[in-house]
């Protein structure tokens, strides 16, 4: 097999079977060809009914020749989720898949996609992760390469200063979209295929991340030992981002904590605690400067902020300090 993608799902049963439905082109084998994409949804004890709505698409559809859903026992989010269905890809069945891709519930691929992936990992050699062109719903097409999240990042992020970003604009995490292959620092983990020596060499996925930064995470690990990441512009993906989780960019609700969380650990992980205070300094004092400036009128490019994102941030960093989280040693599976 070529490719073996995982869809996590958590809640999001309709979600997941236009996500599948999207695939039937691109995985579905024809009477001659053989299977070269196969699909396993992991359920995340959703206790909902998804897992059994997903598995009647699958037995309407006869989708069985390509997709099963695999039911955990409990829901330990995405890392987690995806960890149990790479273990299962790494077990060495009798046709093991040479890429493993990361595929969000709430996407729609566009045909080719996947082929787009595997042909460029297949030209590569160093490429140990590629990563999709993800689309809004609109099919406008959004940042999906990142540079590595950093102190300065924060300040620039915070800030949002048109001229501080241009000044350090190495430190900008979004990257601009392109029509041409882009190598980078990490992508989005809605759409990533990973060599499947990648996960052999640089272990799983760290599950201290209930969600969000787990593939940043990973992208670092990777290149650190030799992989290179790259975004794959020919590879489109639609991302109706927020649907399963119900945060998305610009959204002014407040933000769940496993979000604050996973930045915490993040920057832990990179640099211990000395790297968190840095992060969070920069960060109060780029917000700082965006609240003076609004005050006094003169702007602060952006529109509104997640709600109680001072208290949530600083707060839950600045509590976790005091509870000792942050003197705790994160190590990830395998690795």
């Amino acid at each position: 097999m070529d490719a073996l993608i995982l869809i996590v799902n958590y809640r999001t049963g309709p979600a997941v079977v236009e996500c599948l439905r999207s695939l039937v082109g691109q995985c579905a084998a024809g009477r001659w060809l053989p299977q070269r994409y196969g699909v396993i949804v992991l359920d995340s004890a959703s206790g909902d009914g998804s897992a059994d709505v997903i598995s009647a698409a699958i037995a309407g559809n006869v989708w069985g020749g390509w997709v099963r859903v695999v039911k955990l026992a409990r829901n330990g989010g995405v890392a987690f989720a995806n960890n149990a269905g790479i273990r299962i890809a790494l077990g060495g069945g009798q046709d093991p898949p040479r890429y493993i891709m990361l595929l969000n519930p709430d996407t729609i691929v566009h045909r080719g996609a996947i082929e787009a992936l595997v042909q460029f990992l297949d030209s590569h050699d160093r490429a140990g992760i590629a990563g999709s062109q993800l689309e809004d719903a609109d099919g406008r097409a959004v940042s999906s390469a990142r540079r590595r999240p950093s102190v300065l990042g924060e300040l620039i992020e915070a800030a949002r200063l048109n001229v501080l970003s241009r000044l350090l604009w190495r430190h900008v995490v979004p990257l601009p979209p392109g029509q041409r292959p882009m190598r980078c620092d990490w992508v989005s983990g809605a759409a990533m295929m990973v060599r499947r020596e990648v996960f052999e060499q640089v272990g799983l996925l760290y599950e201290g991340y209930f969600l969000y930064f787990e593939e940043v995470d990973f992208c670092d690990r990777a290149r650190r030992c030799g992989w290179e990441v790259w975004h794959v512009s020919a590879s489109r993906v639609m991302h109706l981002e927020g649907v399963a989780t119900g945060v998305s960019r610009g959204a002014i609700g407040r933000r769940p904590g496993y979000w604050y969380d996973s930045r915490r650990r993040y920057f832990l992980r990179q640099g211990g605690i000395a790297r968190l205070l840095a992060a969070d300094a920069a960060w109060a004092a780029g917000h700082t400067s965006l609240l003076l400036r609004r005050a006094v009128g003169v702007g602060g490019r952006g529109g509104h902020e997640p709600q109680r994102v001072t208290l949530d941030l600083l707060g839950g960093d600045l509590r976790a300090l005091i509870r000792g989280d942050a003197s705790r040693r994160f190590k990830s599976p395998m690795s």
